[in-house]
């Protein structure tokens, strides 16, 4: 669903969508493609989008979405499964005149977003909100143990007997001196 500015400007504009998985892909730009980061289940978005009164231009798309996405786990590489049922409100301003130019931005500005042309592209809006929402590292859970550096066995599955001790090599040429 596109939001076009001229829509926007007559009247807000409400949706209330299901998005299959696949139809959204979140690889999309990442450096890292073997994340495995996929939706795991229906989307479900329900909101408006408008045109922020006073504005020169700038969308505010906001509601309620319920998703469950899937990843390797960080630490063990097993599959992990993260719910997100939350509300979001985001904002984009219209690309302007200089823009990529070097200057100060307030802090409001910092947690805007830009868009070029007409206007925004719905799946655009969910797809950043999904991907700002979830964790940092992304872990199958807290107690996750993970994988021996050493051997390679999944720690949650078998304890392995592996030791790894602890060196610094930028101390072994002084090691060298006391023998």
């Amino acid at each position: 669903m596109f939001f076009h500015l001229r829509d926007l400007d007559v009247r807000a504009v409400r949706f209330d969508v299901e998005i299959a998985p696949g139809d959204i892909d979140f690889q999309l730009g990442a450096k890292d493609k073997d994340t495995n980061l996929h939706q795991a289940g229906p989307l479900r978005a329900k909101g408006k989008a408008e045109l922020v009164m006073g504005s020169d231009g700038e969308i505010k798309v906001s509601g309620h979405l319920t998703v469950e996405m899937a990843a390797d786990c960080d630490r063990c590489l097993e599959a992990a499964r993260f719910p997100i049922d939350s509300d979001f409100a985001l904002y984009y301003r219209p690309v302007a005149d200089g823009y990529g130019d070097e200057k100060e931005i307030d802090s409001g500005e910092a947690e805007m977003g830009f868009y070029e042309g007409d206007g925004v592209e719905l799946n655009d809006v969910l797809r950043e909100f999904i991907l700002l929402t979830l964790p940092m590292q992304r872990v199958c859970r807290e107690s996750c143990k993970g994988i021996c550096p050493l051997c390679g066995q999944n720690r949650n599955q078998k304890e392995c007997q592996c030791h790894a001790e602890a060196s610094d090599d930028r101390w072994a040429a002084l090691k060298s001196l006391k023998s």
